[in-house]
């Protein structure tokens, strides 16, 4: 048995989400820009000789068949066919269904982490392809780039965007992804944009109006941060969030948010908190040789 140390699961924002429509399998086409943020989830695997792969603590808020970490290790080892194992403690700091990709992050480092710990070898191709089994916002984690997303957000293409402080507002309030689209007011009829019109600004959230008519705290939330800088949900809520020109000013606001929500500083980021990591731990293991 051999214990290794965390590994992060960075979140992620949608700087904006038009739908395109809507395919047979129930899948929506869409556009969207993902960014990175500094606020991860923290992940520890512990490689042992048996065949299982278990959870070494509980999780309140999140049953064992729902959990993304197992079920992304089973598949890499049913895949790969790893005679070993693994057990995965999770340490959750990004709320759970607020539109933070947090379980879609935690699969992919899980993914990333034991390929590497299992000495697999699998290119990111492969590890793309088996994360996309898992949900369609896994492959931009396992990429690591901020990106423009298209398709099911499967189909990636790097940008290098500013990376600025963001403020990130959490109503405490749970939205399943899968009832916002599902649901029938929802549009999903929006025309393809190109990045230049995103830079330009020309973009919203299409799930917004939807998921504000369902949860009035949402809309209170858009209302209290818009009133310091433009603000925007991300994915299918319920986190909200806006771009500050500083750190300070950031903080600033955060002390003047209502005490019953969680509120976050945190700062973009165009590559994934994960890869530096994997590569630290490479360099440690070659200067053990």
């Amino acid at each position: 048995m051999h214990a290794i140390e965390w590994w992060p699961a960075p979140a992620k924002l949608n700087l904006f989400l038009h739908l395109l429509g809507r395919r047979k399998d129930g899948y929506h086409k869409l556009q969207t820009v993902f960014q990175f943020v500094d606020l991860c989830d923290q992940i520890a695997f512990t490689i042992t000789d048996e065949a299982q792969i278990v959870r070494a603590n509980n999780l309140a808020d999140i049953p064992e068949d729902q959990d993304l970490t197992l079920r992304a290790a089973r598949l890499l080892k049913k895949t790969s066919g790893y005679p070993g194992g693994v057990k995965i403690k999770l340490q959750k700091n990004i709320p759970t269904g607020a539109g933070l990709g947090g379980g879609s992050s935690d699969a992919a480092t899980t993914l990333v982490a034991l390929n590497y710990l299992w000495n697999l070898h699998l290119d990111q191709t492969a590890l793309l392809e088996l994360g996309l089994q898992l949900g369609a916002d896994v492959p931009v984690f396992i990429q690591g780039m901020a990106a423009w997303a298209e398709g099911v957000g499967e189909y990636l293409e790097p940008l290098d965007l500013p990376e600025p402080c963001y403020l990130i507002v959490y109503p405490r309030i749970r939205i399943s992804t899968a009832k916002i689209f599902s649901s029938p007011e929802l549009t999903r009829d929006s025309m393809p944009i190109k990045i230049a019109d995103f830079l330009a600004g020309r973009c919203r959230n299409d799930c917004q109006e939807t998921v504000v008519n369902k949860y009035p705290e949402v809309q209170r939330a858009l209302d209290w941060l818009s009133a310091y800088q433009p603000a925007i949900m991300t994915g299918t809520g319920a986190c909200i969030f806006a771009r500050f020109a500083s750190k300070a000013e950031a903080i600033e606001a955060k002390t003047c948010a209502p005490a019953e929500w969680d509120t976050y500083v945190a700062k973009g980021c165009n590559r994934s908190l994960l890869y530096p990591c994997l590569e630290g731990v490479q360099k440690m293991a070659v200067g053990n040789q």
